[in-house]
């Protein structure tokens, strides 16, 4: 069983600052790719950031410049510092990762619950 637990969600302003964690745990033997993505009301679940297990990153255009994503792999965990939100940037934020578990031969992926970030005017 493995369990992907996002905390750092919240309300700031526009030009405000705010950093998402997305820790996994259980029967871990390694962690691919790592990525985050949001959706927005009535929108898809668009691709924000993602980071290999070697540290090559992707970005949306949309953020590039004011988001930085990075992990932990000895935590398992990995982190995005949004700066300069803007309100267009509001939307549930997901975590995803390709986690290959201990005993099973398949890489699969896992997302986490979900954490709000609303960014006013």
């Amino acid at each position: 069983q493995v369990q992907l637990v996002e905390s750092g969600g919240g309300l700031v302003q526009a030009g405000g600052s705010l950093r998402l964690s997305c820790a996994a745990s259980g029967s871990i033997f390694s962690i691919n790719r790592m990525g985050w993505y949001r959706q927005a009301p009535g929108k898809q679940r668009e691709l924000v950031a993602a980071i290999t297990s070697g540290g090559s990153t992707d970005y949306a255009d949309s953020v590039k410049g004011r988001f930085t994503i990075s992990r932990d792999n000895a935590k398992n965990t990995v982190y995005l510092q949004m700066n300069s939100l803007k309100p267009e940037d509001t939307a549930v934020y997901y975590c995803n990762a390709n986690i290959h578990m201990i005993g099973i031969a398949t890489i699969r992926g896992y997302w986490g619950q979900g954490t709000q970030v609303t960014v006013s005017s």
